[in-house]
């Protein structure tokens, strides 16, 4: 009966050391899954930080490539901009006369008169008003200066003006016959006047306090310096641009 007490007693003690060693055991087990998790998570924040730097450099490599292609095409269309230039450059040189000619803004009713590329005079002048005419339902004038390339058809000292039928109508008075002694004027035109063609003149003006403004029927106007510098100038055949 002792000896089965005793048994017993150690049975029992075994199973107490058998449950308190799987507790410890358990709680290790608890313990290294725990230990796992957080190495895991650490080791995947890792691998996310390498990963997004990865990325990021990515990111700028791709930046730095678009940045040089975006540059080589700025450089591409800067010199073929470069080159249009020059060939413009070299075609206006070609259509540039080299001697005299003049160039009319009617615009700002200003005059250049140049030598090849040199600039030899610029000051004011006078164009047309573009002031409306009209003589009943039959007949109108619009009085603007024309706009294009001429060439000057010829040149005249002490020019007569030969009055035509708009003068008299703007005047209010019966239009004579064409060559009636009514229609000559002298000395109303200057000293000078080069004709461009269709009744068009380069001429003087008794008003030069309006040079500068747009107040012609067509012709263009000059004080009488610029006008005698234009006259001995320009030759039959010189080009007049107005734009």
């Amino acid at each position: 009966m002792n000896n089965l007490a005793k048994l017993k007693q150690a049975f029992k003690s075994i199973r107490v050391k058998s449950l308190i060693d799987y507790i410890k055991y358990n709680k290790q087990i608890q313990l290294f899954g725990k230990i796992s998790s957080v190495v895991i998570i650490i080791v995947c924040l890792f691998l996310f930080t390498i990963l997004l730097q990865k990325i990021l450099i990515s990111i700028k490599f791709h930046e730095k490539v678009l940045a040089i292609d975006q540059q080589d095409e700025l450089l591409k269309a800067q010199n073929g901009l470069e080159k249009e230039l020059k060939a413009l450059d070299k075609k206006l040189a070609s259509k540039t006369p080299r001697s005299y000619y003049l160039v009319i803004n009617s615009a700002s009713n200003e005059f250049t008169l140049h030598k090849g590329t040199q600039t030899i005079k610029k000051d004011k002048c006078s164009t047309g008003s573009y002031i409306l005419l009209k003589n009943g339902d039959q007949q109108q004038w619009m009085f603007k200066t024309p706009k294009g390339e001429f060439r000057i058809q010829g040149k005249t000292t002490s020019p007569v003006w030969k009055k035509p039928d708009w003068a008299f109508v703007e005047e209010g008075i019966p239009v004579p016959s064409a060559n009636h002694f009514s229609r000559f004027e002298y000395g109303v035109l200057g000293d000078y006047a080069l004709n461009l063609g269709q009744g068009y003149l380069i001429h003087g003006t008794l008003y030069q306090r309006f040079l500068g403004l747009p107040v012609t029927h067509g012709c263009i106007r000059l004080n009488d310096e610029n006008l005698e510098l234009i006259y001995n100038s320009l030759s039959v055949g010189s080009k007049v641009y107005i734009y």
